[in-house]
């Protein structure tokens, strides 16, 4: 379980074909690292990854066909910068949101506005995940916890203050760039309740 508040930007160092599956290499750049271990998770970019081997500088972590062809994770070229989250411990400060880093979807950016000293950046998503964002919901981008500010029939806005800009990966992400969604869990399991209890 993660929070969606990056607490690093690390770079895709490698990514090695393995029968379909990808063994990526994750240098750990600005991510607080002293104390990994072994089999612990990672989020990705979002995406919950399991440490399965590290050294000083960076982790490696199994992708597979699944993960590949459902988040950005296949397609991102080595050397792009990566949002980085260790899990939530016991005790820690729950800052952001609830956020699994299981990814439900694929959106991407349709444009980026100076708002004040804010940003305001609109996100193109898949239809089926519209209707799990919310106006004041939240809303897990590349792995970062986000308010919405707006959402349509199209996708949806959030506002990026300069430390969020400046402290992940979105300071080189651009209009037309893929990036990996998950939505609210609370939503989700609402969903999943009414719908059982109307066919109960």
């Amino acid at each position: 379980m993660f929070t969606g508040l990056i607490a690093g930007v690390g770079r895709l160092a490698a990514r090695e074909s393995r029968g379909g599956d990808a063994r990526l290499r994750i240098a750990v750049g600005t991510l607080p690292f002293a104390d990994v271990a072994l089999g612990e998770s990672i989020a990705v970019n979002g995406v919950c990854l399991t440490v399965v081997a590290f050294d000083g500088d960076g982790f490696e972590a199994d992708a597979s066909s699944e993960t590949l062809g459902l988040t950005t994770l296949g397609a991102l070229p080595v050397g792009a910068a990566l949002n980085l989250e260790r899990a939530l411990r016991a005790g820690d400060r729950l800052g952001g949101h609830l956020v699994s880093g299981h990814v439900d979807g694929v959106g991407r950016v349709l444009r980026i506005a100076q708002d004040a000293r804010a940003q305001r950046w609109a996100f193109a998503a898949p239809a089926p995940l519209l209707r799990y964002i919310a106006l004041k919901g939240s809303v897990c981008v590349d792995g970062v916890s986000l308010t919405v500010n707006a959402v349509d029939d199209a996708g949806f806005e959030v506002a990026l203050v300069p430390h969020t800009v400046a402290h992940t990966a979105f300071a080189g992400t651009a209009v037309g760039d893929a990036v990996n969604l998950e939505v609210d869990l609370v939503a989700r399991y609402v969903e999943r309740l009414l719908t059982t209890r109307e066919q109960a």
